[in-house]
């Protein structure tokens, strides 16, 4: 019983005195108690939508002021005619748009019926579909006050319209996140853990004092996981249109570029951790909880990221999955082109600088 608590004792001597392992074990569930049950939620708000009104009366007027009082939607802008529908969705600055049929008050008091479509960027099933319930429970909620003092029941037809995926497939949003994760994780995780190897054995000095320069030993490092990512590439878009039916509508050659952009990213960013950690346990404790968490939860793969917090919003910023999924997103399903993404392509760009020089920098201070 003695040798049980002296062994008991040994372990809790062990736990204690790693630092990082306590922090995993005692914060780690404490930010996602927190991250979960106060800042990310799948319920949708504010979302930025679009009204084209083209009756102006009194009862799209009524209906537009329950939409704009509503904590659900933003209204970012009134459009003019039809023709600029198309634009909206493909900008990315709405995700829904309501429009109102000419003479709107009028058939609905002569006639009883009235008609409203409702169109939702679908390249997120889950979010139009609750998009879309909102809006209709609103219209609802409005046709059913007209009702109180109306013998003759109003009917107000609503026409739904799922944008870039009619069939809702769950595929189109599960792909482009599977994607940003699996690529940064694969070569971030693994090319920082592998420098990190090298200086936890105490052979990455004798390999920077070789005849071999030392970025020639980096980029050996980082080749194979380049090499690795670009078949995964590869076997996640052969199984997203093969096996889930998931379109390429837009360039595949603007789609393989922004990947390699990505990738290069994601691999100077493995180098950056290598040069902050010290042994392969510290380096994959910063990866997974530097990229896995913020890729899952902050980059829109699980959540919307408008429902965050204002301060999750801005930090969400800064991480490289979320710019790329926006990219997939818009040239797999919407089949946009470069002109429409070059912003993130930017910003992955500057990202991918920052964590080169800085990666340089900690490079000639710490080996």
């Amino acid at each position: 019983m003695s040798q049980l608590i002296t062994f008991i004792k040994k372990e809790f001597h062990h736990i204690l005195r790693d630092t990082r392992s306590m922090l995993v074990l005692l914060g780690l569930p404490v930010v996602q108690l927190l991250i979960f049950g106060f800042a990310i939620t799948n319920e949708v708000r504010n979302t930025n939508i679009a009204i084209l009104d083209n009756s102006k009366d009194e009862a799209t007027q009524n209906i537009i002021q329950r939409i704009e009082n509503s904590q659900y939607f933003d209204l970012k802008r009134s459009l003019e005619n039809n023709s600029q529908i198309e634009n909206a969705f493909r900008s990315g600055k709405i995700k829904l748009a309501i429009i109102f049929q000419r003479n709107f008050q009028q058939e609905l008091s002569h006639s009883n019926k009235a008609q409203i479509q409702i169109i939702a960027d679908a390249t997120d099933p889950n979010q139009a579909t609750t998009l879309i319930n909102y809006a209709s429970s609103i219209i609802i909620d409005y046709q059913a006050e007209l009702n109180q003092n109306n013998k003759l029941p109003y009917s107000i037809n609503t026409e739904m319209r799922m944008l870039y995926n009619p069939e809702l497939k769950g595929a189109y949003s599960s792909v482009p996140g599977v994607m940003g994760m699996i690529l940064l994780l694969i070569s971030a995780m693994m090319t920082s853990i592998s420098i990190v190897r090298e200086k936890e054995f105490g052979t990455m000095e004798i390999l920077l004092v070789s005849p071999m320069k030392p970025w020639l030993v980096v980029i050996s490092k980082v080749v194979p996981y380049f090499i690795i990512s670009i078949i995964n590439v590869v076997t996640i878009l052969l199984l997203s249109v093969f096996a889930l039916g998931m379109p390429i509508n837009g360039s595949l050659v603007l789609l393989f570029s922004a990947t390699i952009l990505y990738i290069f990213c994601a691999l100077s960013l493995g180098i950056l951790i290598s040069t902050v950690t010290q042994t392969q346990q510290a380096a994959m404790l910063v990866s997974l909880l530097g990229l896995m968490l913020p890729v899952v939860m902050l980059s829109g793969y699980a959540f919307p990221i408008a429902n965050m917090p204002l301060i999750l919003q801005i930090i969400s910023n800064i991480v490289p999955a979320k710019w790329y999924i926006i990219i997939v997103k818009s040239v797999m399903i919407k089949g946009l082109g470069i002109e429409q993404v070059w912003k993130e392509l930017i910003i992955i760009s500057v990202m991918t600088a920052a964590f080169l020089f800085i990666s340089i920098k900690r490079f000639k201070i710490r080996l």
